[in-house]
């Protein structure tokens, strides 16, 4: 084992026992290591793209979204540019207005043509149809969908809530391994030591990177599990999700509030996907809506809004609903976020959901996925690239690590050897019980792992020097 001490600071030796729990914790890292550092770098690549995904969009179709202001500044009715879309896409249901953010913008309708989600961008001044395109194909969704599921949907979901499970056991394995217990180790904390050769100095860089980067590490890691297909929708949303009884002496419908993401792409607050929709009552025999567009846009601008989005009712006893939320880039401060549902008959408000109605985990969930997209401005968006950033060089230090620590001539991982006799430290395992019981998956990572390492590379030889 004339390797081991590669991965130590130079000078001193740690007792036999200590050396063991090292080793051992080492390994956890190591084949943690194996499964995560790709996915790492892909969410890392994808969420920078997903990062700038506006200002790329806006450069490439600068015709299309952006429109020129004319003198008067005086903006058409919004019952004139939805019937402007209609014309111009007779066979297309209209899903959502949302309006421009600043006075250059064009106005945005969300369409399904043939099943597909479109947006179409319409002049606010004129009415004219400046462009349309398949969302479901725009580079923010390309990269939202392989960010979150890999392009292959649930199965995908899985792998990536996975390596997210085995990124936390990385990160209690990496705290471990890098905390200081001797002399030499003390040496090296917080040290990059860029004169004592090639292998010391990416140690120590991935060392103190990781171990400076901790808490950020599993902020990213534990917001990012909230919209994952176990630990997020079907164990944390459900219980942190509004309550619809909360509607007083309004009926309720069987369609959730996710029905008003577009695709893959969220934009209704994670608090609220899970929770059903009220619903208005007819008060007419043809259930003829009385609202428009522009009625319900005026109740938005007496409640003080300027930047949000208007959902169409999808069917007789619907919902106008305006919202305006981090989630959807409306608004930056989480801490205005609002859902209010309008009765499309009566221009009743049948729900006003907004921060004060949030619990607590709800208002955690709120800030960090606004933090954890980049929604709260410049600042946030160029914090969270460098962390992307930040992240690949992690990944790609500790492959280069890897690789100059591995022999020459070893044909298999050259992976830290495995410790028959060493058990690991209570405190250490209660940990991993806590992680298991709070991230599923996790618990499965830890127990594949077991069963691998114990049953089937200590008994198949060929698979034992292949991975060892």
């Amino acid at each position: 084992m004339s390797d081991v001490s590669i991965n130590q600071p130079v000078g001193e030796r740690s007792p036999a026992k200590h050396l063991q729990h090292y080793i051992a914790v080492w390994r956890w890292h190591f084949y943690s290591g194996l499964f995560v550092v790709p996915f790492m770098i892909m969410l890392s690549i994808t969420g920078i793209g997903m990062l700038w995904s506006n200002a790329i969009d806006t450069m490439m179709n600068r015709e299309m979204l952006k429109v020129s202001v004319p003198g008067n500044s005086e903006r058409d009715s919004l019952d004139s540019l939805q019937q402007s879309v209609s014309e111009q896409f007779p066979d297309a249901t209209i899903k959502k207005y949302i309006t421009p953010q600043t006075d250059t913008d064009a106005a945005r309708f969300s369409v399904k043509i043939d099943g597909e989600n479109h947006t179409v961008f319409v002049n606010p001044y004129t009415a004219e149809i400046t462009g349309s395109r398949n969302e479901d194909e725009s580079f923010y969704s390309v990269m939202n969908d392989i960010h979150g599921n890999l392009l292959v949907g649930d199965w995908g979901d899985r792998f990536v809530e996975l390596s997210a499970s085995l990124g936390i056991i990385m990160i209690i394995s990496g705290l471990y391994l890098w905390l200081p217990r001797s002399q030499a180790q003390k040496l090296s904390f917080f040290r990059i030591r860029m004169m004592s050769g090639s292998r010391i100095f990416w140690r120590d860089l991935h060392a103190n990177l990781g171990g400076a980067s901790i808490i950020v590490l599993l902020f990213f890691l534990l917001s990012g599990l909230a919209w994952t297909g176990v630990w997020g929708s079907k164990l944390v949303q459900p219980w942190s999700s509004f309550p619809e009884e909360r509607f007083k002496n309004v009926p309720v419908s069987d369609t959730t509030h996710a029905s008003m993401n577009t695709g893959v792409v969220e934009e209704v607050p994670w608090n609220l996907e899970l929770t059903k929709m009220p619903e208005s009552r007819p008060n007419t025999a043809d259930h003829s809506g009385v609202q428009s567009l522009d009625t319900v846009a005026a109740q938005a601008s007496s409640m003080g809004l300027t930047t949000y989005r208007i959902s169409l009712p999808q069917k007789p006893e619907g919902v106008y609903t305006i919202s305006a939320a981090t989630m959807s880039g409306d608004i930056k401060d989480p801490t205005q976020d609002i859902t209010v549902h309008i009765d499309r008959y009566t221009g009743e408000t049948l729900a006003n959901i907004g921060w004060e109605e949030y619990n607590l985990m709800a208002k955690s969930m709120a800030a960090g996925i606004a933090l954890h997209k980049g929604s709260l401005g410049v600042w946030n968006l160029w914090i969270n690239t460098l962390f992307c950033l930040f992240v690949i060089l992690l990944a790609v230090s500790g492959v280069i690590m890897w690789w100059q620590r591995r022999p020459q001539k070893a044909q298999g991982l050259a992976a830290p050897p495995r410790q028959l006799d060493v058990k690991l430290t209570r405190s250490f395992l209660a940990v991993m019980v806590v992680v298991s019981f709070l991230v599923p998956l996790a618990a499965i990572a830890i127990l594949g792992f077991l069963l691998f390492d114990f049953l089937v590379v200590n008994r198949i030889d060929g698979l034992r020097r292949a991975l060892n």
